[in-house]
């Protein structure tokens, strides 16, 4: 008797670490949990300490939704933490002060919550509700220590005055780091290695996808390039993730079609969230917040919408 109840709390925390990785892979669309530790790997060679709130993170949120009651089938697949992970990874970024943790930790469980919620709204559809929890959960956040002072803003985000803005076109693209940097800033990170593991997590779950991630981040680096975007900004991969992750859910993910020109939907999906991506930046300005991944969403939601009337695409 004993035996089989150990066997079972084995069994139960062993399906808990393994949802918590996939909690981690989840957030770039694949079901993996080596992907998922491949990926906490280079989020924690990029910061030890966002390492920690990683997988802190996808695991509050699995748990929350365990407790919870929620379908344990979307559990184990890792549904419930890849937004507590980008809402915890983001939280410790973008706020400081002595509270941080506890509001970092507390507000990974809230995604885990938020992300129920969203599922709920949208059940009938038909679309998939992506990062929508964490972008929505993470901008209110971030506008809270305007009134409240236990919270405390980073000085990255300040509010400016989008009319006395200027292209910064100086400098030269380093088309290296530009190739390969987008899929790390998915997880707000700037540096190679981390990138290039990255990248291996996701050719290991499956080549395709892997190609696939690849032609996004360099579509988006070259239309970005020619439409005349600021040189730092394309190096640093901030046009390429959000174009990595559409093309990854139009032609892929959530691609049921398998029409060949549905690569070209893909692309041409990639290319838009350049624009998308300009656009909202554009729109956030006055209130300092970050982009994060709504471009990946809205791009994502209106392709995936249009299929359903066009169907080659």
């Amino acid at each position: 008797m004993q035996i089989g109840k150990k066997i079972s709390i084995n069994q139960n925390f062993l399906s808990l670490i393994l949802a918590t990785f996939r909690g981690i892979s989840q957030v770039i669309l694949i079901e993996n949990a080596l992907s998922g530790f491949i990926i906490l790997l280079a989020i924690t060679i990029s910061s030890y300490q966002l390492g920690i709130i990683a997988v802190l993170s996808s695991l509050i949120g699995t748990i929350v939704a365990k407790i919870g009651g929620a379908d344990e089938v979307k559990v184990n697949q890792g549904l419930f933490g890849y937004n507590s992970v980008l809402t915890g990874i983001a939280l410790a970024l973008f706020l400081n002060g002595p509270y941080q943790w506890i509001i970092v930790l507390i507000g990974a469980g809230i995604a885990s919550i938020v992300t129920a919620t969203i599922m709920h709204i949208m059940r009938n559809s038909g679309l998939p509700i992506l990062t929508f929890p964490f972008i929505i959960l993470t901008w209110f956040m971030l506008l809270i220590p305007y009134y409240l002072d236990a919270f405390k803003l980073s000085s990255e985000l300040i509010p400016q005055d989008l009319a006395s803005r200027q292209l910064n076109r100086l400098g030269t693209i380093n088309w290296t780091e530009g190739i390969f940097s987008g899929i790390g800033q998915i997880f707000f990170l700037d540096s190679m290695l981390p990138s290039i593991l990255i990248f291996i997590a996701i050719f290991l779950f499956n080549i395709r996808t892997g190609i696939y991630a690849v032609l996004g981040n360099l579509t988006a680096v070259i239309i970005a390039f020619f439409l005349g975007a600021e040189p730092h900004l394309i190096s640093i991969g901030l046009y390429g993730y959000n174009a990595i992750l559409t093309i990854l859910a139009v032609s892929i993910v959530f691609n049921d079609k398998k029409h060949p020109l549905t690569i070209f939907g893909g692309i041409f999906a990639a290319c838009l969230s350049v624009l998308i991506t300009a656009s909202i930046s554009s729109l956030l300005v006055p209130y300092g917040l970050p982009i994060l991944t709504m471009p990946f969403v809205l791009c994502s939601w209106m392709f995936l919408s249009a299929k359903k009337i066009l169907h080659k695409l």
